[in-house]
């Protein structure tokens, strides 16, 4: 018995948040890789090369969530995070990294502090499955589209944005729109 899912979702390893009931969708529908914060690493990057080049998925999602308590520890003290167990460091060192806590010092509202770091963590993961050459051939020949998501534990909405999709059209001066219902788009260097 073989699987064949349409789309992967690299999402959270919180129990919040599975990505089956949050799509609503059934076993076999999805590829699901999850790990603490939706980070990249080398396990999570090789299953999804995985499924994009062997199980042929057709979209990339990286599933954030209000609340995620490894976005909310990656913001804590350098020091602080130097004082957990060495992988674990490690992890919340990368996410951290990519978050520019330099524009939270404004904000205060937690909740939009929450989920403005959560946004921008699966943009950053977004933007670091660009640099993955095979995705980018599937991105550039419309097998394959990348997008983030943000679901909100409260409601049960899922917002998506920072859609990675088809190569522009040089001679249309006007970028194409994101597909509907997503609020944005990235356009990584693809014509490499």
């Amino acid at each position: 018995s073989k699987q064949f899912p349409s789309v992967a979702v690299l999402g959270c390893s919180d129990s919040r948040v599975p990505a089956e009931l949050v799509f609503d969708q059934g076993l076999g529908d999805l590829f699901v890789v999850r790990v603490a914060g939706n980070a990249l690493d080398v396990g999570t990057s090789a299953s999804l090369q995985y499924a994009v080049q062997h199980l042929k998925v057709k979209v990339l999602v990286v599933l954030g969530h209000a609340l995620c308590g490894a976005v909310k520890a990656a913001q804590l003290p350098l020091q602080t995070l130097q004082q957990e167990p060495a992988a674990l460091s490690q992890a919340l060192r990368s996410i951290k990294a990519g978050l520019g806590e330099e524009g939270f010092v404004n904000m205060r509202d937690s909740r939009a502090l929450d989920r403005e770091a959560v946004t921008r963590n699966v943009k950053r993961q977004v933007e670091r499955l660009t640099k993955d050459e095979g995705f980018m051939r599937k991105v550039r020949s419309g097998e394959l589209l990348i997008v983030g998501a943000f679901y909100d534990l409260s409601s049960g909405i899922v917002d998506f944005f920072h859609e990675v999709s088809g190569a522009e059209d040089p001679k249309t001066p006007i970028p194409r729109m994101p597909s509907s219902g997503v609020k944005s788009r990235f356009l990584p260097n693809i014509s490499d």
